[in-house]
C-alpha cells in the first residue's frame, strides 16, 4: 500500500456539520418517507468537497447520543433535551451514509465526538508519515489539541486556520491551558458555568503566567500578575477551587477512544475501486452533487507492448495523463502525471503529483 504526496489527515466534527447545515439553508427537505434529510445532504456535500480538494485521510466523529460520561460528573452538563427532533433524527442517517460512502466514522456513545477527534489527532500527530492534521471545527475546546505537533484547527465557514500561536492569539493562553481557561470561564454550550466573576480576559491574564489552576496562589498578594479585582477573584477561586478543577476535568478531552489507524482513513478511498463498492459514484439516484473544477478528460497515451497507458480497477480524475504506464487499483486525483514504464498499484495519488 502506498500513499504518494504529503499525508494530511482531515478530522471532521460531524455533529457540528449537522447543526450547521440544519440551521443554515438545508432545512425543509424530506425524502419519500417524509423524513427530514436536508442536513444530511448538506453535510455529505460538505464532506465530499474535501475529497474534491484532495483529502485522502478523512475521519468523521459524531455524537450518536448527546449524553456521555461527563453527565455523571456534573448534573448540569448538556443533554439532548431541546434538540429539534428533525435534526436529531438525522444523526444515525448521516452515520450510515458516511459508512456507505467509505468514510471512517466514529459514532460516540460513552465519550463525545470531540474526544474521538482528539484521539485521532493525537494518533495522527505521532505518525511519522503525517505532515499535517486538520481538525475541522471552530469549537474552542478542540484548541487544546493544537499543543501537539502538526495539529491545526480549521474553521471552514470563516476559512480560518488556527495553530498553537493562533490559539494564544485568540484566547490568550497556551493550548495546554485551554481546559484550565474553560474551568474558570465556563462553557455555556456544554452546560457548565465556570466561576463567578472570572471572565475570558482575567482568566487569560492569570493562566498565561501560571499555566494551570493548581499553580495559582490562593492569596492575591502572592499573584505575580496584575488583574482587576484580583482580591475578589482570588477569594472566589480559593472557595470554589474544587468546582474549577471539576470543570477543567469536564473540558479536558480524552484521547483513549479506539479510532483505528491512519491507514484506515486511506483505505476507505480504495474501497471506491471495487467492482461493487458500498457507494457507487455512478448511481444517478444518489442526490449528492459535489463541486469539481472543469478539467479535460483523463488521457491515456501509447499502445506498445511494453509501453501502454492503462488503468485497471481504478478511479482516474480529470486532467490526468497516463503516459505508457500501468495504474492498477488506485485512486488518482486531478492533474496527476504518470510517466512511461511506471506502475502505480494500490495507491492514492494527490492532485498534481508528477511521477
Amino acid at each position: 500500500m502506498t500513499q504518494t504526496g504529503a499525508v494530511h489527515v482531515h478530522l471532521v466534527d460531524g455533529t457540528y456539520e449537522l447543526f450547521r447545515q440544519f440551521y443554515g439553508r438545508n432545512i425543509g427537505q424530506r425524502n419519500a418517507q417524509g423524513v427530514e434529510v436536508g442536513a444530511v445532504r448538506g453535510a455529505l456535500r460538505s464532506t465530499f468537497a474535501l475529497l474534491n480538494d484532495g483529502a485522502t485521510h478523512v475521519g468523521v466523529a459524531t455524537d450518536h447520543v448527546i449524553e456521555s460520561f461527563r453527565n455523571d460528573l456534573y448534573d448540569g452538563y448538556k443533554t439532548g433535551e431541546g434538540i429539534d427532533a428533525d435534526l436529531f433524527g438525522q444523526f444515525g442517517l448521516f452515520e450510515d451514509a458516511l459508512r456507505a460512502a467509505g468514510f471512517t466514522v466514529w459514532p460516540m456513545v460513552e465519550q463525545e465526538a470531540d474526544d474521538a477527534l482528539a484521539a485521532a489527532a493525537r494518533l495522527a500527530s505521532d505518525d511519522t508519515s503525517v505532515e499535517r492534521v486538520l481538525i475541522l471545527t471552530p469549537d474552542k475546546d478542540l484548541g487544546q489539541c493544537c499543543a501537539w505537533p502538526k495539529v491545526v484547527q480549521y474553521d471552514r465557514r470563516n476559512q480560518v486556520f488556527r495553530d498553537s500561536d493562533g490559539v494564544r492569539e485568540k484566547f490568550g493562553v497556551d493550548p495546554e491551558s485551554i481546559p484550565d481557561w474553560l474551568g474558570l470561564v465556563g462553557d455555556t454550550a456544554d452546560g457548565f458555568p465556570g466561576l463567578p466573576g472570572w471572565g475570558a480576559k482575567s482568566a487569560a491574564t492569570v493562566l498565561a503566567h501560571y499555566k494551570h489552576l493548581e499553580h495559582i496562589p490562593d492569596a492575591p498578594g502572592k499573584w505575580e500578575v496584575s488583574v482587576r479585582s484580583a482580591a475578589k477573584l482570588a477569594a472566589t477561586l480559593a472557595e470554589q477551587r474544587a468546582d474549577a478543577q471539576l470543570f477543567r476535568t469536564i473540558a479536558t478531552l480524552r484521547t483513549d477512544a479506539d479510532v483505528g489507524t491512519v491507514d484506515s482513513y486511506w483505505e476507505a478511498n480504495l474501497d471506491l475501486t471495487q467492482i461493487l463498492p458500498e457507494l457507487d459514484l455512478y448511481d444517478e439516484h444518489w442526490p449528492i452533487l459535489s463541486l469539481q473544477r472543469q478539467l479535460p478528460p483523463a488521457k491515456f497515451v501509447f499502445d506498445d507492448d511494453d509501453r501502454r497507458g492503462t488503468a485497471v480497477d481504478s478511479l482516474i480524475s480529470g486532467g490526468c495523463i497516463i503516459s505508457g504506464a500501468l495504474v492498477r487499483r488506485s485512486v488518482l486525483f486531478s492533474k496527476v502525471r504518470v510517466h512511461s514504464f511506471a506502475t502505480v498499484e494500490e495507491s492514492v495519488i494527490l492532485p498534481e503529483v508528477d511521477r
